[in-house]
């Protein structure tokens, strides 16, 4: 009995190995299965995860809450009643190229639009509208805050985006949406009134002299909505607070990615553009500028790694059809053939691989980015040198034209390009680049790491050897006497002396001895007759002619040059003037973020975004790239 004992129990012993093997097995293949999961279905679960939820898809308003994947869209709308030529407000905009009748100021906006507020003044009102999840579904809280003598109405319409399938229905006081079997009822805890609106979908009125709840699918009380919003308020408060003293400059950053965030159904894709009203003008849906779009990215994902990853993977695309990364790309296949931008993608894609270790981000961009990186060369040498262009590709006006290798440039009217001639044999401005050079060089360096992790010798040994060439040539613009990188015209030989802070770029290439980078911080960064003061730094120089006339790149401060001049300090040892750009930066950022909530395209060199007077388009109000500002502070002070 003993022995028939102990058989029983090997036996077990052996059955519950096999289990344990076979499981191992299964569990190891299940592991191996996701880790190999083709970069492209990586990136397909991301768009998942970011394309769901209630949340600001709708690039035409900041008052357009949308359900995603569904596209069902509950818009905020208000009515005036008086005599005026502004009687219904449908489309809301933070910032504008043009004077707008509204003011949108905005406040809270989680990423995933578990809680948004903003406050709209219009037409003698003041109204602060905020929302909230609740589960699936969502509330809206619309509270009063200045009420005019004859009281405007609100406005709920409900309507499905991009020709998606669904159902509208209005049922009394309540519009049903059905959409993919599941129904939303909305209505509110006002009584509805009448109204007469010429709209194409059905909408329901309530007058603006009280708070109204709205409810978006089970219905709720006035209290519950309001609690639900307490809630959520609540939850992003604890987040914002987790960054201490910081947490301004973390609210500046993380709102004006979350704000321009959106939806754009042709390229089936959630992307964060440079601005809403920049979307409007290039063709209605969205745009991408180069590296606009990719030093987003990076700022992104200091705590959205799925946001930045879009926006980086989203712009790198554009080399399938382009061949180089474009200046812009816009909806309807719109586009810049004819030239490229500043190349900073591989340095934005290194970056957040080095701090999430995804290596599918690498395999997914890494072929396209050396496609681009291998255009240059090909598009804009002369003589050894890179030079900015535009190539003879029909599509507007400035193609193949001085303005156009402007663009290209990123600085659209510099005076680094005043008086310098264009080549339409080249395709060139005859002027080589210290800029282009630093931050091409730095893109060999950046792709070389990243081939080197995928294991492409090849592709490294090709990249070290441009990186050999251009650096050799880029240490031949160094001016001994003057003691900076200059730019130098390639027709006849002439240094330029029109300062910009493009010339600091060869410490991003690392190109620049301990001993040059010295003397180009002290003798030119610091020099206040220059760059350095107050608000830094300025596009050009302060004593340059040019500078007075802060127009656009013609004197105003820009958070991508105080940033791009910033990651070359931090490659030489010089932390006493790394931490005082940075702080600087970020007092200007703060200085005019805690005044208004704004976060502007560029600065006026006095500090302010835009004086009184100022045309809108000369900077716009809620740019993300502002935020640029904080983002080199935040790194500094809070970490990667």
């Amino acid at each position: 009995m003993l022995i028939l004992a102990m058989k029983d129990v090997n036996d077990s012993l052996i059955m519950l190995g096999r289990k344990i093997f076979f499981f191992a097995i299964v569990m190891s293949i299940c592991t191996l299965v996701v880790a190999q999961s083709k970069p492209i279905e990586q990136y397909a679960n991301v768009q998942k995860q970011l394309a769901s939820g209630w949340n600001t898809w709708n690039t035409q308003s900041v008052l357009s809450h949308v359900k995603l994947p569904e596209g069902l869209a509950v818009n905020v709308g208000f009515k005036n009643n008086t005599i005026s030529g502004n009687r219904y407000l449908h489309e809301s905009y933070i910032s504008t190229k043009d004077v707008r009748e509204e003011r949108i100021d905005p406040g809270y906006h989680a990423y995933d639009g578990s809680y948004t507020e903003c406050t709209i003044t219009w037409e003698g009102a003041v109204m602060k509208v905020e929302t909230a999840h609740d589960g699936n579904d969502m509330v809206l809280l619309v509270t009063p805050l200045t009420i005019p003598e004859r009281v405007q109405h609100l406005i709920i319409s409900v309507g499905m985006l991009w020709n998606n399938p669904g159902t509208i229905v209005l049922r009394g006081k309540t519009i049903e949406a059905s959409v993919n079997s599941k129904v939303w009822k909305v209505e509110a805890s006002a009584p509805v009134i009448e109204e007469f609106l010429p709209l194409n979908t059905s909408y329901l009125a309530y007058k603006c002299n009280q708070i109204v709840g709205i409810s978006v699918g089970a219905p709720k009380s006035l209290n519950e909505v309001q609690q639900i919003v307490q809630r959520n308020r609540e939850q992003f408060e604890k987040t914002m607070n987790s960054y201490g003293v910081h947490k301004n400059t973390w609210l500046a950053q993380q709102s004006v990615l979350a704000w321009n965030m959106i939806y754009d159904s042709e390229r089936k894709a959630v992307i964060a553009p440079v601005s809403r009203q920049w979307n409007i003008f290039f063709g209605g849906h969205y745009v991408l500028f180069d590296w606009d779009t990719y030093l987003s990215g990076l700022m992104a994902g200091f705590d959205n790694k799925n946001l930045a990853y879009a926006n980086v993977i989203e712009v790198t695309k554009t080399v399938d059809d382009w061949g180089m990364v474009p200046n812009f790309v816009s909806a309807h296949g719109m586009g810049s053939p004819d030239r490229s931008q500043p190349p900073v993608g591989s340095m934005a894609v290194y970056e957040l691989y080095n701090k999430y270790k995804d290596k599918w981000l690498l395999e997914l961009t890494y072929e396209r980015l050396l496609k681009w990186n291998r255009w240059w060369p090909k598009h804009r040498d002369t003589q050894g040198f890179l030079c900015w262009g535009t190539d003879p590709i029909p599509l507007d006006g400035e193609a193949n034209t001085w303005q156009g290798a402007a663009y290209e440039s990123g600085l659209d009217n510099s005076p680094m390009y005043d008086g310098v001639p264009f080549d339409k044999n080249t395709n060139q401005l005859m002027q080589a680049d210290v800029g282009l050079m630093g931050l091409y060089i730095a893109d060999c360096k950046y792709l070389a790491s990243i081939a080197k992790i995928l294991n492409k010798k090849g592709d490294e040994i090709e990249l070290q050897g441009r990186i050999k060439a251009y650096s050799l040539s880029l240490s031949k613009l160094w001016n001994e006497e003057f003691g900076l990188f200059l730019n130098k015209r390639t027709d006849n030989g002439m240094w330029s002396y029109r300062l910009s802070p493009t010339l600091f770029y060869p410490m991003i290439a690392g190109v620049a001895t301990e001993d040059q980078a010295t003397r180009m911080v002290k003798e030119h960064l610091l020099n206040p007759k220059e760059f350095w003061g107050e608000y830094v730094i300025p596009s050009i120089a302060r004593n340059d002619s040019a500078f007075t006339e802060q127009n656009y790149w013609r004197g105003r401060i820009w958070a991508p040059l105080n940033f791009l001049v910033y990651k070359g300090l931090k490659n030489y040892n010089l932390p006493e003037v790394t931490k005082q750009l940075v702080e600087k930066s970020n007092d200007l950022l703060m200085k005019n973020f805690l005044l208004n909530k704004r976060v502007y395209e560029n600065y006026h060199a006095s500090g302010i975004g835009l004086l009184p007077g100022e045309k809108p388009n000369t900077s716009d109000s809620y740019y993300h790239w502002g935020a640029l500002l904080g983002y080199m502070y935040l790194l500094e002070k809070v970490g990667k």
